[in-house]
């Protein structure tokens, strides 16, 4: 089976048992061959939140994924949030995505 629709089978699995609301947004991560997406999302107003990517960061692929997370778990406090609720739109919980919580978590974010 194709990658792509295994991906998009455990991102429909995972979207239906979570949602983020106002007090516990969503952070979905994205990522593409030349970086990593953040959002945070509040699915009950339909509202993005905060946002961010790793495009101005310096180092490797992953370094820049930590750094990213790290970026938006400030701009999550800064907010007003500590508590979310991680999408990993059905990427395995392995190097950027994982390198995106663990930076999330350093700053003070709570999944």
């Amino acid at each position: 089976m194709d990658n792509y629709i295994r991906r998009k089978r455990r991102h429909n699995k995972v979207r239906s048992k979570i949602s983020g609301s106002s007090e516990i947004p969503r952070l979905c991560a994205s990522k593409s061959l030349k970086g990593v997406y953040l959002q945070l999302i509040d699915d009950d107003n339909s509202k993005t939140l905060a946002s961010c990517s790793d495009k101005d960061i310096k180092g490797t692929k992953t370094e820049r994924a930590k750094k990213a997370g790290e970026q938006i778990a400030e701009n999550a406090l800064k907010l007003g949030i500590s508590k979310i609720v991680f999408d990993r739109s059905g990427y395995l919980y392995h190097g950027r995505i994982k390198a995106v919580a663990e930076g999330a978590r350093e700053k003070g974010l709570t999944f």
